[in-house]
């Protein structure tokens, strides 16, 4: 792997918010996938089963491990401790970590998200936003019914309005935009750079002219926030 690969790859610390994939179903554990130089782990032992309870785990839960998290699921999670060979131990032990069921994965350099108190974000334009401190951003509307019943184990797989692509999309094509300008990432500069997008088409965010010019005006307002 060459150096600049090791440089975007991510090491973990406790207490940071991620955004990963499922890579394998192990017993009693999963594996995965966070920009880091090794497979994360996700114990059984580290999850709020379906309900919400933090109860012991049965071998009926070791079992129906994959009705939970297959391979290929996406999760967001907090990084519960490293083990000593610097592999990531994750737990979701809150209703706000879960499988993620639909919207919009980005990948960028760790080193460009933004340590914040939250990295979860509901945005003013209508969709959410979670910064991995990993640099996997996942993108999706922002939902109606804020607690969800099931622990965060069921995917809502109801149809997304066209509004809300609309709105994920520009909002992807800004987080973009945003990188290619070694920006830092987070909620007031996705924002912003949102905002300064909205005279253009979605599919024109790309062009180098108007990257550059949506980028400055972020750039600008985040100036004279700081004034």
């Amino acid at each position: 792997v060459c150096d600049r690969a090791l440089r975007h790859r991510y090491n973990g610390e406790i207490g940071d918010i991620v955004v990963g994939r499922i890579t394998e179903v192990q017993q009693k554990r999963w594996k995965v996938e966070t920009n880091s130089r090794l497979d994360s782990v996700l114990l059984l032992s580290s999850i709020n089963l379906p309900g919400g309870e933090l109860r012991r785990k049965s071998a009926e839960d070791e079992l129906a491990m994959r009705d939970y998290l297959q391979e290929g699921d996406l999760i967001s999670a907090e990084v519960q401790s490293i083990f000593s060979d610097g592999a990531v131990s994750l737990h979701t032990r809150s209703l706000k970590y879960g499988k993620l069921a639909q919207g919009v994965l980005v990948q960028v350099s760790p080193s460009l998200v933004k340590r914040q108190k939250t990295h979860f974000h509901d945005l003013p334009c209508g969709a959410s936003v979670i910064l991995g401190n990993n640099g996997f951003i996942w993108i999706y509307p922002t939902s109606e019914q804020k607690e969800d019943e099931a622990g965060g184990y069921t995917a809502n797989l109801e149809p997304v309005p066209l509004s809300d692509r609309e709105v994920i999309s520009r909002l992807r094509n800004c987080i973009v935009a945003l990188v290619t300008h070694k920006m830092m990432l987070f909620d007031t500069s996705i924002l912003y750079c949102y905002e300064a997008s909205l005279p253009h088409q979605i599919k024109d965010i790309l062009k180098p002219e108007v990257t550059e010019e949506i980028v400055l005006e972020a750039r600008q307002r985040l100036l004279d926030l700081e004034g």
